[in-house]
């Protein structure tokens, strides 16, 4: 996974980078919002770890471009002296998570495995992975979901159910190739299924999603309540 570091506090970035290094993620550090532009056209991150308050354009402002919300790479907003209403603000315009200085390297080490999978779909979806073959029973079904995008989260309805994905009627935009985290709970009485997933189609009946880390036991049932609804 590669993150860009938006830091102007050139000892704080180091030990960012060197950490980040050490857990086998690829950092990139820049000292400005203006060069941060630069990077995200460049290195192509998938992450991004902003400090709100840089020399130039704010981190508020870089938050505001219209090519920054484009490019859907998470936002993790850190800031030590930053105001609730700035807070707010970096939350309002996209960004993933707010934490407050100084950083634990717990914490920052928690928030970049969240973000792992995001990346690893957006590389899938990049590398073209061939679209849902439905090689599944899908199933009628209405129940909840809970959908995690990389801008924040909505709710939706699941109407249709397989092993292998799902389509639900969703309360929010989304687009082919997003990657989205789902929670949702089958209605057999077991345990709630969180999976990263991959929006391949969006009609007028809502988006239809691909399961991309669907643990074998979790496939299993799914695809055993599937084919019991169908009868």
């Amino acid at each position: 996974m590669r993150v860009l570091i938006v830091e102007d506090d050139e000892r704080l970035a180091e030990i960012f980078r060197d950490f980040i290094g050490e857990l086998g993620y690829q950092p990139t550090v820049v000292g400005s919002a203006e060069a941060a532009l630069e990077a995200l056209a460049s290195a192509r991150p998938d992450t991004i770890l902003l400090d709100i308050r840089l020399p130039g354009m704010s981190g508020v402002e870089f938050l505001s471009l219209p090519s920054v919300r484009d490019s859907e790479v998470p936002v993790v907003v850190v800031s030590g002296v930053a105001t609730e209403v700035e807070a707010r603000a970096c939350l309002q315009l996209g960004a993933l998570d707010f934490i407050r200085k100084p950083v634990t390297l717990e914490r920052l080490s928690q928030v970049l495995a969240y973000l792992k999978p995001f990346a690893l779909a957006r590389q899938q979806q990049a590398e073209q992975r061939p679209v849902e073959r439905r090689p599944a029973p899908r199933a009628t079904v209405k129940l909840g979901v809970r959908i995690t995008a990389s801008k924040g989260a909505m709710d939706g309805t699941c109407i249709e159910l397989s092993s292998t994905g799902m389509k639900v009627r969703v309360s929010q935009r989304v687009r082919p190739g997003q990657a989205v985290k789902l929670e949702f709970t089958p209605p057999d009485g077991g345990p709630p299924i969180n999976v990263i997933a991959l929006v391949v189609r969006v009609d007028p009946q809502g988006a239809a999603f691909w399961f991309l880390d669907l643990l074998p036991h979790e496939s299993a049932r799914l695809n055993a309540l599937a084919d019991r609804l169908q009868h």
